[in-house]
């Protein structure tokens, strides 16, 4: 997936991939002290653009922020770093990677004495998830707003993800599905989720699970479409009342659920078709096929 020789950007350079070199004794790495974006480049109809550039680089400020981790560039450069990093790898289409986080000063859990790392890099990933998927409910939780601040993206919160991600796909399962402390149902481990019945979207309310920016396009998409947008808490026995479902996310983009499996092992059956125009709506904004494009994206000059 990764090539050695691609053009990153490191701590203020660009250089290749292969000489990077970052300590076995970083911060980071021992305790997930690390903020990240996941971004993506499409080859629209004006050319290579990203995706809602500015709102990933708003939110990875406040990610950072949040982790008390001290960005010495403004939101400009970091853009236009990704910006770079897309066009020096001659890439067409590409998942951006901006990751910040805390050195190897010192080791322990005082954050402040680490100095703060900044990397980006980019290469051609396809969709995360197939085009429909069977979800089970998983036996992990999301972490708690009470223990963490949900709607940043920080490292340590994917360990999370990786369990719940891990155990469906050992299950026999594509997938994920996470509630919250309550037991109300708060997002997939890396995407955001809506519900569908007749003109009306359903989607668990901000709070408690991060604030997807493929999740806020979706909600604004879906009014422009005439969709009567509800964000509230939803609990498992209220699936049966819907009759489409779908995730949202950067991998994930738009992709259908043809089952949920509940914890009793109760199947709730969705129908993919139900929907298909917000799907289309956000894949002609994505291909610059849509009136509204250019208002989402920054284009490599």
């Amino acid at each position: 997936m990764f090539d050695q020789n691609s053009i990153v950007f490191f701590d203020g350079e660009y250089k290749l991939l292969k000489d990077v070199n970052v300590s076995l004794t970083t911060h980071a790495l021992h305790y997930g002290s690390g903020v990240f974006e996941g971004i993506r480049a499409y080859n629209t109809k004006k050319g290579t653009g990203i995706f809602r550039l500015k709102e990933h680089i708003d939110r990875l400020f406040y990610s950072a922020k949040a982790m008390k981790l001290q960005l010495n560039y403004s939101k400009e450069e970091l853009e236009k770093a990704c910006l770079d990093v897309v066009a020096k790898n001659n890439l067409k289409e590409a998942y951006i990677r901006p990751l910040v986080f805390a050195g190897d000063k010192t080791l322990g859990i005082e954050i402040s004495k680490n100095p703060t790392r900044v990397f980006i890099t980019a290469w051609k990933w396809g969709k995360y998830l197939s085009e429909s998927v069977v979800v089970e409910i998983s036996k992990f939780r999301r972490i708690s707003e009470k223990s963490t601040i949900t709607d940043a993206k920080i490292s340590g919160h994917y360990v999370n993800s990786i369990l719940a991600h891990s155990k469906a796909t050992e299950n026999g399962y594509d997938e994920a599905l996470l509630l919250d402390h309550t037991g109300a149902i708060a997002e997939g481990p890396g995407a955001n989720i809506f519900f569908i019945k007749d003109k009306n979207l359903y989607t668990p309310k901000l709070g408690k699970i991060l604030n997807g920016i493929t999740r806020q396009t979706i909600i604004e998409q879906a009014n422009v479409l005439g969709y009567i947008v509800r964000e509230q808490d939803i609990f498992p026995e209220d699936l049966k009342k819907f009759d489409g479902a779908f995730f949202t996310g950067t991998a994930a983009e738009v992709t259908p659920i043809s089952k949920i499996i509940l914890e009793n092992k109760e199947e709730i059956i969705f129908d993919i078709k139900v929907g298909q125009d917000i799907k289309e709506k956000f894949l002609a904004i994505i291909k610059g096929e849509d009136d509204m494009s250019d208002e989402y994206f920054s284009y490599i000059k």
